[in-house]
């Protein structure tokens, strides 16, 4: 890992880390899950150090939210991945960062720029786990660059409220259906759930879980529903925003499940929702604790995109959460071309 000075935060790191046959699929794609716990990582240590980079009570920075996050390109084994972090902005009580992902054939010394990611981070207190501690201020090259900043924090700070709204304060319970009953390309059929208790291993030092662990394994769950419905190789191609709404604490069971909403021609939209329990303090109840929208792309041998089976709706709910994804793809869609037209 190498540090850096930067004019417009209190520093910026790179994280390098070779790619093993442990953080790929089958056919040598390197899992979405795996880079986003790296760019979660990096992304953790900057903001945790310069929170720290002042006299004051002692800090560790959860995640909040990652902005949406396409998957420019495939990474592969015996590829270098290069993750660099920075910090862009910051209020009273956040941290914005951003950061790039390179793809290096160590063999050609080729790179490519495989993820660029924003994420917002919140300090919490070492001494009081509930108690968010005063961000220091970083210094803007000028007032508009910290306009644009701070326009971006009241954004994703709205979005999370009307996600969080959304989901409402009650947790409803998860159907799992019997996948073996289920018609071929239904969303029952491709419906996948994972149980996981959270152990020391997948902590930060409030022993809260690391918001990488907790992403890693919601894009295992939306891989197995995208696999199911195409039954091919698949690869992550983007992930909308992803609302870190509560906590994760150590002893917790998490019940991370996936369903399809979408599909268009090349890609499908897989909800994910995680749900935490609490083995102990059971007073306190299931609570919800991440949500997110993942999408994927069918391959072929070649990493060539394939046709998407189309999705067969069974009721007013699907057709419903359907349009809605519709809604998302075509506003992502737009989004791609304008940046586009905008860089010709």
């Amino acid at each position: 890992m190498s540090e850096t000075k930067s004019p417009s935060a209190a520093s910026s790191i790179q994280i390098c880390r070779i790619m093993r046959p442990d953080d790929a699929n089958i056919v040598g794609n390197v899992h979405g899950g795996t880079i986003l716990k790296m760019i979660e990582e990096a992304g953790g240590i900057i903001t945790t150090r310069h929170c720290n980079s002042r006299q004051g009570e002692r800090c560790v920075a959860a995640l909040a939210r990652v902005e949406r996050t396409d998957f420019l390109h495939p990474m592969f084994i015996g590829e270098v991945a290069h993750v660099s972090a920075e910090i862009t902005y910051t209020s009273k009580r956040s941290v914005e960062v951003q950061v790039n992902v390179l793809a290096e054939n160590i063999l050609t010394g080729a790179k490519k720029v495989t993820n660029k990611a924003t994420l917002w981070y919140v300090p919490f207190s070492l001494q009081n786990t509930d108690k968010i501690t005063e961000v220091p201020p970083i210094e803007y090259s000028s007032p508009e660059q910290e306009e644009e900043g701070r326009k971006r924090y009241e954004a994703q700070k709205l979005d999370r409220l009307e996600t969080k709204g959304r989901n409402g304060e009650v947790v409803m319970p998860v159907p799992t259906p019997d996948r073996h009953t289920k018609e071929a390309y239904t969303v029952e059929f491709s419906q996948s759930s994972l149980i996981h208790l959270v152990g020391p291993s997948d902590c930060t030092l409030l022993s809260y879980v690391h918001g990488g662990v907790t992403m890693k394994l919601m894009d295992e769950v939306a891989g197995i529903v995208a696999a199911r419905h195409c039954k091919t190789n698949i690869v992550t191609a983007s992930v909308d925003a992803i609302n870190f709404h509560r906590k994760i604490k150590i002893g917790c069971v998490v019940s991370v499940s996936g369903w399809m909403t979408f599909t268009s021609n090349k890609s499908m939209e897989i909800e994910v929702i995680v749900d935490a329990d609490p083995l102990v303090e059971t007073d306190k109840g299931k609570y919800r604790a991440v949500t997110a929208f993942f999408t994927y792309i069918s391959l072929d041998k070649e990493n060539k995109p394939l046709p998407v089976p189309p999705l067969k709706l069974e009721n007013e709910e699907q057709q419903k959460r359907f349009e809605e994804g519709k809604a998302r793809y075509l506003q992502n869609k737009a989004k791609r071309l304008s940046e586009k037209e905008r860089q010709q």
